[in-house]
């Protein structure tokens, strides 16, 4: 497939998993969730793993960055490493920024970002990959979700403009002109808007940010920035902080990775495209966004480019993909197997198939298997 060719759609069937396999990483992502901390497993596996993975013999392989992929990690880890025992694996979900700096470093050996690398990123890097670059494999995606806590309402429609207005104190009641024309029959209480944004840097503010500068033109004139850009609202920092005040709060508007809104049970509101219905964040929905995107990348690199004005049918527009940040050449010799032969499960059908039950979006079948192409050619 030629890069800036748009990417195919992934097979419904490869989304589909069992109600065994849901059950154990519930308890992996609770486990996950209430370490606090980085990442891992001890080598000695409890249970044969559930998957099949072509395994390093060894190797200490330390990455960093994104909080938004931090419980697939969670399951790619605990699974690759009850096969691969003698290989240990730390991920510290530190954030996109973060994750970014160590890898530039030389601190870790792979960095997690919901964003892709700067010119001067890649320049930078060449310190750290000899003979080589940085690149961005993205590898695990999903939708993010506008929650909202509004009494009375329990199906919300909205569209990138108005979107834009609310998230910059341009309609600050519930019962705006522009939201009753969007939301025919429904009881809008006149009740103060109360937009909740994150108050530190984050692919997911990037992303949103993004989205609202590609989808809503004018409505939304500030740059496309890890840092929050509109103007008033209330700030909380990390998404949890943000779920949490979303759902104490009436009135309230926020934005999160859709695994925040289904853990507290909030309201999520559906994007009016311009398709014949309005698109909910689920993960079958952003994996059709996804598949809306091109790769811009050259060589190696796998950076993608998002159509936020997509009008395709089911494609939800507001999504980030998570980009695992390697070199291509120049890797640490001890850790390369280790690496080549983690990312190419992670990006594996085997990996993928089972983020639709953490309420992350698979790639797409294209992207997967160019993703699964780069890694192999990994020096």
């Amino acid at each position: 497939m030629l890069q800036g060719e748009k990417v195919q759609r992934r097979r419904t069937g490869n989304r589909r998993t069992g109600q065994a396999v849901a059950a154990m990483v519930a308890g992996l992502l609770l486990a996950a969730c209430d370490s606090g901390g980085s990442t891992t497993r001890d080598a000695s596996p409890i249970e044969p793993a559930a998957v099949r993975i072509d395994c390093a013999t060894e190797g200490q392989l330390p990455g960093s960055g994104s909080t938004a992929q931090q419980n697939a990690m969670a399951y790619w880890i605990e699974q690759y490493q009850r096969a691969c025992e003698g290989v240990q694996i730390r991920y510290n979900p530190l954030g996109s920024g973060a994750g970014v700096a160590q890898f530039l470093r030389g601190a870790t050996n792979f960095g997690g970002s919901d964003g892709a690398l700067k010119p001067t990123e890649v320049e930078s890097s060449k310190d750290v990959c000899p003979g080589g670059r940085a690149i961005d494999l993205p590898m695990v995606g999903g939708p993010i979700a506008i929650g909202y806590n509004l009494p009375g309402v329990d199906r919300l429609v909205l569209d990138a403009a108005t979107l834009a207005k609310i998230f910059d104190a341009r309609i600050t009641s519930w019962d705006h002109p522009d939201i009753r024309r969007l939301n025919p029959g429904v009881k809008l209480p006149s009740l103060r808007v109360r937009a909740v944004h994150r108050s530190d840097g984050s692919g997911t503010t990037q992303n949103l940010n993004a989205y609202l500068a590609g989808a809503a033109g004018s409505e939304w004139p500030h740059p496309v920035e890890k840092s929050w850009q509109g103007k008033g609202g209330e700030s909380a920092s990390g998404s949890t902080a943000v779920a949490s005040q979303v759902q104490s709060l009436e009135g309230s508007i926020g934005y999160f990775e859709l695994s925040f809104a289904a853990s507290q049970k909030i309201s999520t509101v559906r994007i009016d495209t311009g398709a014949s219905k309005p698109v909910g964040p689920t993960p079958e929905t952003a994996s059709a966004g996804i598949a809306e995107a091109t790769i811009v990348g050259k060589g190696k690199d796998l950076t993608l480019e998002f159509d936020y004005r997509t009008t395709e049918e089911g494609a939800y527009p507001i999504v980030l993909v998570t980009y695992e940040i390697v070199c291509d050449t120049g890797n640490q010799a001890e850790t390369l197997p280790a690496l080549k032969s983690f990312l190419t499960y992670t990006a594996s059908d085997e990996g993928q198939k089972i983020l639709p039950g953490i309420h992350y979006a698979p790639l797409p079948d294209g992207v997967a298997e160019q993703v699964r192409q780069v890694i192999g050619t990994l020096s």
